[in-house]
């Protein structure tokens, strides 16, 4: 097997990135993908990044609020928060969440 290629996702160690958020992180070279499990109740405050995010729902149910506005995510809506838009989330149940980053989360590779 070319392991430059494929790679086996139990082998990613788990980091916590923030309170409650246990997180397996993928980089790329133009991408970070991020494979997130959330505890209901568990919250990431207002922020913002040069980064584009894509935010998906795997399983649960996710407020994100962007530009002070709340929205339910869940597994039939997902969110493409531009690059230096102030957001912030918080699960309202126990969630499984990946979200997808442009350019490569540099800080998160120093976790």
């Amino acid at each position: 097997m070319d392991t430059s290629i494929f790679r086996y996702f139990n082998d990613i160690k788990t980091k916590e990135i923030a309170p409650g958020f246990f997180s397996k992180l993928i980089h790329t070279e133009t991408n970070t993908i991020n494979f997130i499990e959330v505890k209901a109740g568990c919250s990431v405050p207002r922020h913002r990044h040069i980064h584009e995010q894509c935010a998906f729902v795997i399983e649960g149910e996710f407020e994100l609020t962007v530009n002070d506005i709340p929205q339910l995510l869940n597994t039939g809506l997902f969110a493409i928060v531009p690059s230096n838009v102030w957001h912030s989330g918080i699960a309202i149940t126990d969630c499984r969440l990946i979200d997808i980053f442009s350019p490569v989360r540099e800080d998160y590779k120093n976790l």
